[in-house]
């Protein structure tokens, strides 16, 4: 089955230390969720499956941020997932390769008025391996969406952080109707 690995988000102002709006940057380290995504993109390699990595932002002007969105109100007050800056960089661990696929998304959903569906059309994928932050938002989103476009969905659930633990497995137990949440042993055994 033709695969892609969705890696979410793994940006520094969402998910480092340094991060301007880094809701997810302890839980992220506590699960050391940029070790479990560095696996999984050395096992999609050796596959050869598609690397995808996406990441949220906005133009300086961020003319595309959505003026009612609670999730995003603040971003241009803070100065934050501005595409041009150092906050929409990839977090300097994460093992992104000139070969793989880059994706901007100015939403929640990396399906949202982005290229990712012509790029997995044409690479003929059919079943994508999510991972990323927010379990809560990203990773939910991009599940869905996935799902409603009839790809077969698994959520690598090790690279994956929210806020907290608790919000972490309530978004897994919920995304468990729609997609396969596996570890890595499940993922290297398919």
């Amino acid at each position: 089955m033709k695969t892609a690995l969705l890696t979410l988000d793994y940006i520094i102002d969402i998910m480092h230390p340094k991060g301007r709006v880094a809701r997810c940057a302890g839980h992220a380290a506590e699960r050391g969720v940029i070790a479990e995504a560095n696996r999984a993109i050395a096992l999609a390699r050796a596959r050869d499956w598609l690397v995808i990595h996406v990441k949220v932002g906005f133009s300086p002007s961020y003319v595309e941020m959505p003026q009612g969105s609670a999730i995003f109100s603040r971003a241009a007050e803070l100065q934050a997932l501005n595409l041009q800056g150092e906050g929409t960089a990839f977090h300097p661990e994460l093992d992104v390769r000139p070969e793989d696929a880059v994706v901007a998304k100015h939403r929640v959903s990396p399906f949202y008025a982005t290229g990712l569906e012509a790029v997995l059309r044409a690479q003929r994928i059919e079943r994508l391996v999510v991972a990323g932050v927010s379990s809560t938002w990203a990773v939910q989103a991009a599940a869905r969406d996935a799902h409603d476009r009839d790809y077969r969905v698994l959520v690598l659930e090790p690279a994956c952080a929210a806020a907290s633990e608790e919000e972490h497995q309530m978004s897994m137990r919920q995304l468990a109707a729609i997609a396969g949440i596996v570890t890595q042993e499940q993922l290297e055994a398919l």
